[in-house]
């Protein structure tokens, strides 16, 4: 076994030459042999991070040759087909990049497909986060910053989308622009400070250029930066397991093992997104042919972290208020508004308060280094898959003109089926969630209970036949017996009758019932090997950390 007290001679040489100068080698010493969990999980957030790495240095390679312009020129480059058109700096320099510079189409796609990932990333890695637990104390304030990366990424995405300036790109842009304007009071001004005029305007491309290539990209840097520092200060969560508790970390050093995993893990998310881009063609803008505010492609779909509002406006019904009963005052068009800010507000907003509300409903204000698994927090993962449904029918509606065509139903009734599904379907796949958990949670306890089947049937002397068990691997037992019971508050009154402060009064009560329902043990582990089973091998009993 490795002894983390000694430090290896390949940190030890280097660590003293730079202590000798700088004065840091203690630092070198002690935290490149930090160790880190080994859980397969826990590589899901360095997707983002080696996606976003990639992004940088792709775009680095990009800025070289395009032109964030809107003038007009006429084309005369190596794609023959839009030779003599009249289109934007920004489109022509983008063919250019895609036809004429050396591996310029390949870095066009590396960097689009890396955007995918790495969006696609950090929400996986944000749902691993939210439904292990893995945002509570103290951590509440990396969970935070996760947030925000993650709305940053989304307007970072729908920035660089808009660059190239071809047809498909203007599309999504002229609904951004009719989002903005919508917006009570201030949305005239943002739209012609931002685009310069009226719509199209002149200056978005190179506004948008600025936003995608310095502003966002360094507040990025420095939340990912801050992101990380806290996490390794922190130390890394942990799953439940043989030996683990909320005073260690089990698992490899970050010299040499860990090092080594992540530049594999690099090299290997490189290739996935390198070999995406070589042979699956995104975005051929050529295809689509420059914007004009007179025209949209048929089919139009954003990129996939988009489909959500895409779907929202394409659901919501035509609804506006007219101020005052008349459209003299201003009128208010919640057809717009509603799907611009309600859907992203209450997932945004619902993440980030999350944490706080579940604590607030639990009282649990100790630290956790050990996550929970999904299952034996019913609640929590009930409404996360809530969430996940209701973003899923908004992103799965922003084709519905795609379904429509291609499975042959009626455009209506795919609209009117998808008003239906957003509200109705959370509500559904919270309960099958809850009825599941509760469900693994009995399988979990029957293991402990009863043993794992083990194949073998025997048949007792009076004649009963039954199926033999055996006792689970010490592994698999302590991962399950890392369960614990979900805090809830203590809503009993005392010996006056009198409850405690925080229960009085009508949101006091509504808190002590929030409480009862969320939290407290669902299933019990059964430690007994009855109930008819026979058991192969009966183990002495063990206490297993976690």
């Amino acid at each position: 076994m490795d002894d983390l007290t000694t430090v290896p001679k390949a940190i030890a040489g280097p660590a003293t030459f730079i202590d000798d100068r700088t004065g840091v080698g203690g630092f070198l010493k002690r935290n490149l042999r930090k160790v880190f969990p080994d859980h397969w999980s826990f590589l899901l957030g360095e997707i983002a991070l080696y996606s976003f790495i990639i992004l940088l240095l792709s775009g680095t390679f990009l800025t070289f040759f395009f032109q964030p312009s809107m003038s007009e020129v006429e084309y005369n480059g190596a794609y023959e087909p839009l030779r003599g058109v009249m289109m934007s700096e920004a489109y022509a320099s983008t063919l250019n990049i895609s036809f004429e510079v050396r591996g310029g189409l390949l870095m066009r796609q590396i960097h689009h497909w890396g955007a995918l990932l790495f969006v696609a990333g950090m929400m996986v890695h944000m749902l691993r986060v939210f439904f292990t637990g893995a945002y509570r104390k103290p951590r509440e304030l990396n969970w935070l910053i996760g947030v925000m990366l993650l709305t940053l990424a989304l307007f970072e995405g729908l920035t660089g989308y808009s660059l190239p300036d071809d047809l498909l790109s203007g599309a999504g842009l002229r609904i951004t622009e009719g989002v903005m304007i919508s917006l009570p009071l201030v949305g005239t001004y943002i739209t012609f400070f931002l685009f310069g005029g009226e719509y199209p305007g002149v200056d978005v491309i190179a506004r948008f250029y600025s936003l995608h290539i310095l502003l966002i990209p360094g507040i990025l840097v420095a939340l990912i930066t801050a992101h990380m520092v806290l996490m390794w200060v922190q130390k890394h969560t942990q799953m439940p397991g043989k030996g683990r508790n909320n005073h260690n970390v089990v698992g490899a050093p970050f010299y040499p093992a860990f090092m080594l995993k992540a530049g594999a893990y690099f090299l290997f998310t490189f290739a996935v997104i390198t070999g995406l881009a070589t042979f699956a063609q995104i975005n051929p803008i050529w295809a689509f042919g420059p914007y004009t505010p007179a025209d949209i492609s048929a089919g139009s779909q954003p990129d996939f972290y988009m489909g959500f509002l895409e779907g929202a406006l394409r659901l919501m019904p035509a609804w506006e208020i007219n101020l005052f009963g008349t459209s003299q005052f201003g009128t208010l068009p919640l057809s717009v508004i509603i799907p611009a800010l309600v859907p992203m507000g209450i997932i945004m907003t619902g993440l980030a308060l999350y944490p706080f509300m579940e604590q607030w409903v639990t009282g649990d204000r100790r630290e956790h280094h050990i996550t929970d698994r999904p299952r034996n927090n019913p609640h929590r993962t009930a409404i996360g898959m809530a969430a996940i449904t209701f973003y899923g029918v908004l992103w799965l509606l922003g084709a519905n003109d795609e379904i429509s065509a291609n499975f042959h139903i009626s455009l209506t009734w795919t609209t009117y089926i998808g008003r239906v599904l957003v509200l109705l379907g959370p509500v559904i796949a919270y309960i099958v969630t809850y009825r599941i958990c509760l469900g693994l949670q009995i399988s979990d306890a029957a293991v402990i209970g009863h043993g794992v089947e083990a194949g073998v049937i025997k048949r007792l002397p009076h004649g009963e036949y039954v199926e033999m068990h055996t006792p689970p691997a010490d592994d698999i037992e302590a991962h399950m017996r890392g369960k614990t019971a979900v805090p809830q508050l203590t809503a009993g009154a005392d010996g006056e009758g009198i409850p405690p402060k925080g229960l009085r009064g009508p949101l006091g009560k509504l808190r002590g019932r929030m409480s009862n329902a969320y939290g407290g043990e669902k299933v019990p582990l059964d430690d007994g090997q009855g109930h008819g089973h026979a058991a192969i091998g009966k183990k002495d009993d063990e206490t297993h950390p976690g």
